[in-house]
């Protein structure tokens, strides 16, 4: 039995399908988890969904924003945007289903057995780790039971940047799908910063990477992330694993086998 997660598929069925069989990866005894953006760019978006889905409780994964905008799309609050890739999605017979299994994924995975914590995009300067663990609940209990037709129309801003416990409504829950799902820099008082999304070494002096603020528990927990293709091949600390490479920009797809941490890499199949 092994642990592999992999980073934004973005589409890119082929080369997940490569990096799978290379592990030879067992769908009866292994366990696949994935940091989110599974849909978007890539060619075939509605095959990685239709595999995550079929592996049932041997596959978890967290939403990212594109996985967000899509549900969006689905019911018609925003529209789909031809780069995206989309339209073998939105014409399979399935569609509805897998929306609706989308809409069901967290926010956050824990797994404290083997001791790391998944997210799509960071976790806030301000949260302690049970924090970030309501936190993703109370978003996930809207997308699941909640009006999340609402939630979804107006989660599209940046405000607030900043974290304060008594944020309610709409506002708090915009800041926490912000932080799980957009986050890259941030300014030292812990605002959030949505412009920049260059490398670390060209950002602006003011602007931090989220996981190197002062909070205690990034330095305490082994965090799993994707989201910033721009930081590939950039050093993280040794507990920080940024897996997004850029697959669906040319790049590559990456693999991590968390018992021994070896990491597997697939150039993308479609440049």
């Amino acid at each position: 039995m092994a642990t592999y997660i992999v980073g934004d598929l973005h589409g890119c069925y082929d080369e997940l399908q490569l990096l799978l069989d290379e592990v030879r990866f067992d769908s009866s005894q292994d366990f696949l988890y994935l940091v989110g953006d599974l849909v978007a760019r890539g060619p075939k978006s509605l095959e990685c969904l239709r595999l995550v889905r079929s592996l049932g409780e041997r596959a978890k994964t967290v939403l990212g924003n594109h996985d967000l905008h899509l549900i969006s799309t689905a019911f018609g609050i925003k529209k789909v945007k031809t780069h995206d890739n989309l339209t073998a999605l939105f014409a399979a017979p399935d569609f509805d289903e897998l929306i609706d299994w989308l809409r069901t994924q967290p926010l956050l995975v824990h797994n404290e057995a083997q001791d790391f914590v998944m997210v799509h995009a960071g976790i806030s300067p301000d949260w302690d780790l049970p924090t970030a663990k309501a936190c993703a609940q109370e978003v996930g209990s809207v997308l699941r039971f909640g009006d999340y037709r609402e939630l979804l129309t107006q989660m599209y801003d940046s405000q607030p940047e900043r974290w304060s416990p008594d944020l309610q409504g709409i506002e708090r829950l915009r800041y926490i799908i912000n932080v799980f799902t957009r986050m890259r820099f941030c300014y030292a008082d812990h605002r959030l910063d949505f412009n920049c999304k260059a490398p670390i070494d060209q950002a602006p002096i003011e602007l931090k990477p989220w996981f190197e603020l002062d909070n205690p528990l990034y330095k305490k927990e082994n965090i799993i992330f994707g989201h910033w293709a721009s930081l590939v091949d950039t050093p993280t600390p040794p507990n920080i694993y940024a897996l997004d490479t850029g697959c669906a920009w040319g790049n590559r797809m990456t693999m991590l086998r968390w018992e021994d941490k070896r990491l597997f890499t697939q150039s993308a199949v479609n440049k």
